[in-house]
């Protein structure tokens, strides 16, 4: 499930085209899923939509399970961001941080393991707030130039402040 391997390029100097093209396709990958965090943060749909593939899966169960809530595999682009934007828009003010991207890439599917740190603060009262810091495991597929989140699975690492009050129990 997350990326382990010894080493970040798989191309060598030698292969300048080879590298060249592993190195773009490495920063599609992680632009992905900065347009996931980023999105959410500005509440923007399009760029929030941008980042998934028409049929994504996101897992928050992992997450969400620490604080003893139990939400369901949202399934498809439409519904990850109509539920994620809606419970969020006008309520929730967040900041994702994303850090320690690894990738692997076979053809045009990637895998991505990142930390992400996101604060989450009511709109209405900044005291009440949750900061969570994640393990994502993400499958991407090309599409083209880009690349777009299929399968997204969120794990917590660690959290402070109160869950429930912002995502329900």
């Amino acid at each position: 499930m997350y990326v382990t391997t010894d080493r970040a390029l798989t191309a060598t100097a030698a292969e300048a085209g080879d590298l060249l093209r592993e190195l773009r396709d490495r920063t599609e990958i992680v632009d992905a899923l900065l347009r996931f965090g980023l999105g959410q943060d500005l509440q923007d749909k399009e760029l929030f939509a941008s980042s998934f593939t028409p049929d994504a899966e996101l897992d928050f169960r992992p997450a969400a399970a620490r604080w003893g809530a139990e939400p369901p595999v949202l399934a498809g682009r439409e519904t990850i961001t109509g539920t994620i934007l809606g419970m969020f828009t006008g309520r929730v003010d967040t900041s994702h941080v994303v850090t320690n991207p690894r990738i692997t890439v076979t053809g045009d599917t990637a895998r991505l393991t990142a930390l992400v740190e996101a604060q989450h603060l009511l709109s209405a009262d900044h005291s009440t707030r949750a900061l969570l810091r994640n393990r994502y495991a993400v499958e991407l597929t090309r599409d083209g130039s880009r690349w777009l989140i299929h399968r997204l699975r969120i794990e917590n690492v660690w959290y402070t402040g109160d869950p429930t009050a912002i995502f329900g129990g």
